[in-house]
């Protein structure tokens, strides 16, 4: 059977990522009590037919003493040979505050002495245990509904084989290096159509400025060296069992010679074993 484990920061979409795993045909159950784990993980042993997909949401509304045995968790998972995934779901401090304005939530840790900024940094404290084994991580900083439903999809939700899930980022340095990357690589000393001005309104997505990227050697070889570092790389990522990972590729708009270059490396390992997945982050 497989589960998977929903967990991170108020705020930052995991009722979301839930909703879309059931959409998914996962049975989900959010909210679980870490003390009850084991009896839920029995049951569903004794029905793995019924829950052949199974996702859990786990946040700080448990007991920070439960969240500090995590670990023991994951080891009786493991025992009992049940393939589990973790995601961790983050944003910046400053995009959960303005969520929290915004619908007029309460924080679950918030209280009469306790304020939102407050709770918020004690609450990345407590999950820190689930944290550090994630398996992956993203961050919604700038993801709106669509867009993380779509990436749950992509990543966990329709991957009914288990292969390494490569996700190509496009974005902006003007707007903050991605949380979740892994490797992160810097276009900015490329020549930028941005400069020209019958590409300024268009995207790396446009004929016209794949056409102007292609005739600068510096973009063929900037290409060409990340791919020869992915490529020497990725193989051994794969054997040391990652299931997920994320390679940025950034520009200072994020709109023009990031955009190609994922798109032009999403194309180049697109492969039968690789779950390949490109996210724009600046372009709606």
């Amino acid at each position: 059977m497989k589960l998977i484990i929903i967990s991170g920061l108020s705020g930052s979409g995991k009722s979301i990522a839930i909703e879309t795993l059931e959409d998914c045909g996962f049975y989900c159950v959010d909210n679980l009590p870490l003390a009850l784990l084991e009896d839920f993980i029995n049951h569903v042993l004794a029905d793995k037919k019924t829950y052949t997909k199974t996702a859990i949401g786990i946040d700080a509304r448990n007991q920070s003493e439960s969240l500090m045995n995590f670990s023991d968790n994951l080891t009786l998972i493991g025992k009992k040979g049940i393939d589990c995934e973790i995601i961790f779901m983050q944003a910046e401090e400053s995009t959960l505050l303005k969520r929290y304005s915004e619908t007029r939530r309460k924080h679950p840790l918030t209280d009469l002495n306790i304020p939102l900024k407050e709770a918020i940094k004690i609450e990345k404290e407590m999950l820190v245990p689930i944290a550090r084994h994630a398996s992956v991580v993203i961050d919604t900083s700038r993801t709106h509904y669509h867009q993380l439903r779509d990436l749950i999809k992509d990543q966990i939700g329709e991957r009914e084989v288990r292969s390494l899930s490569l996700q190509f980022q496009s974005f902006g340095y003007k707007n903050g290096i991605p949380l979740d990357a892994d490797f992160v690589f810097d276009a900015r000393g490329l020549p930028n159509p941005y400069w020209v001005p019958e590409l300024r309104g268009l995207t790396g997505k446009d004929q016209a400025v794949s056409d102007f990227l292609k005739n600068q050697s510096l973009v063929g070889a900037f290409f060409q060296d990340i791919t020869v570092f992915l490529d020497q790389w990725i193989p051994r990522f794969e054997q040391e069992g990652r299931s997920y990972l994320t390679v940025a590729i950034g520009c200072t708009g994020g709109q023009h010679r990031s955009v190609y270059l994922v798109d032009a490396l999403a194309k180049h390992f697109k492969s039968p074993h690789l779950n390949v997945i490109i996210r724009h982050r600046e372009l709606s």
